[in-house]
This record gives structure tokens, C-alpha cells and sequence, in this order.
């Protein structure tokens, strides 16, 4: 089964909307790696200010080559050049062992 990694970004709610349009500007840069099988960027609904981003992969070894990627590197330019817009990030890993999907109507 795959592998879910779930980066926890804790980010100033002033910053909110400048982290979700880094992520829609670098839209499609994780989508064509092999191995690749979900996004999705997560935004709090309460009063918390972590995101998470979460990401299915095939296997530990494709997402680590996405980590080790060039693609991953210009995903991340904006953090490198315009410094980060959160306070800290912690990387969660899972193994997926239960899936169910919702029934086709």
C-alpha cells in the first residue's frame, strides 16, 4: 500500500493567504513524478493556524526522490529566495494499511 507524508505548517494568520498562492504557483510540480498519487493542501477552519499538506505517494522511495528532485527544488524557490512564511513545519509519515473509497453513484 502507499505512503502518506503530512507536512504540519504552522503559519501567522497574516501570512495564510501568501502560503495557499505559493502553493497555486507552484501547482503541477509534484503531479508528474513518478510514484505520485495525491495533494492536497489543507487549510485550518477553526481558530488553529497549522496547514497541513498532504501527499500519497506509491512508495517511501519515490517520495524521496521527489525530495531529492529538481522539481522539488523549484517548487521551493520562493522559500529560498523570499524566506519561509511559517513559523515551523513538522514532517508526520504514515504507512497507508486501510483505504476505502466512497461508493460510484
Amino acid at each position: 500500500m502507499s505512503v502518506v507524508k503530512i507536512n504540519a505548517i504552522t503559519v501567522p494568520k497574516e501570512r495564510a493567504d501568501e502560503l495557499v498562492a505559493r502553493f497555486a504557483a507552484r501547482a503541477g510540480e509534484v503531479a508528474n513524478m513518478p510514484g505520485f498519487e495525491m495533494f492536497e493542501l489543507l487549510r485550518p477552519s477553526d481558530d488553529k493556524n497549522t496547514f497541513l499538506v498532504y501527499t500519497r505517494w506509491r512508495s517511501e522511495e519515490d517520495f524521496q526522490a521527489w525530495m531529492n528532485s529538481a522539481a522539488f527544488q523549484h517548487g521551493h524557490k520562493a522559500h529560498n529566495t523570499q524566506g519561509p512564511v511559517s513559523n515551523q513545519s513538522e514532517l508526520w509519515q504514515f504507512d497507508v494499511v486501510q483505504h476505502e473509497d466512497a461508493p460510484a453513484s
